[in-house]
């Protein structure tokens, strides 16, 4: 319902932000990651996982979407609401958590306040497949996180080419053509495909 939230952050805690958007004050959940990808700054756009609950509505930011991605592969784990969610990304970074998972890393979730042996375990077996996709979409991307690139091969791989091949030829273009948008990106792989 609620993709992001865009505005003036008004007050920063470790836990919540407050953002200001058309004179409305909006109270945000927020991990510690997130609360140090914010602090400091005047404007911030926060993506939204939005939680209505019986006795609440709690907006849930996160400063980009991978992490709001975790986040909600997380939560979909019996056993993980979205407070411990919340939790385990204060903990972990989001990368960490799909290393832990795509690794079989127990004990890494298991350091997470809140987190037993059991549902590390349980998350780790529900999950695996999960991230292995998202992963498959997303691969060969750089240190940087350049989501021009993502885009450029998520674009080329939902036309049918092979991950590998339109990931190689996108680093190829892109060593060249740096500046290059996502749709130059993608006419100039086609030509290569």
């Amino acid at each position: 319902m609620y993709e992001y939230l865009k505005g003036k952050l008004i007050e920063l805690n470790p836990t919540f932000a407050v953002i200001e958007v058309g004179g409305i004050g909006y109270k945000v959940e927020i991990s510690l990651n997130t609360n140090n990808s914010i602090k400091g700054k005047e404007e911030v756009k926060l993506f939204i996982h939005f939680a209505v609950r019986e006795d609440a509505q709690i907006f849930f930011g996160f400063a980009d979407k991978g992490e709001r991605e975790i986040f909600r592969l997380l939560i979909s784990v019996s056993g993980i609401g979205t407070n411990t969610g919340r939790v385990i990304l204060s903990t972990l970074s989001a990368g960490e958590v799909k290393n832990a998972i795509l690794t079989d890393n127990v004990n890494l979730l298991k350091s997470v306040k809140g987190i037993g042996a059991k549902t590390a375990q349980k998350a780790i077996i529900e999950l695996k497949d999960k991230v292995n996709k998202t992963e498959e979409v997303k691969a060969g991307e750089t240190a940087s996180g350049n989501t021009d690139k993502n885009e450029a091969l998520s674009a080329l791989v939902m036309l049918g080419f092979a991950k590998n091949s339109a990931s190689k030829v996108i680093d190829k273009i892109l060593k060249t053509n740096p500046d290059y948008s996502v749709e130059e990106t993608v006419k100039s792989a086609l030509k290569l495909l």
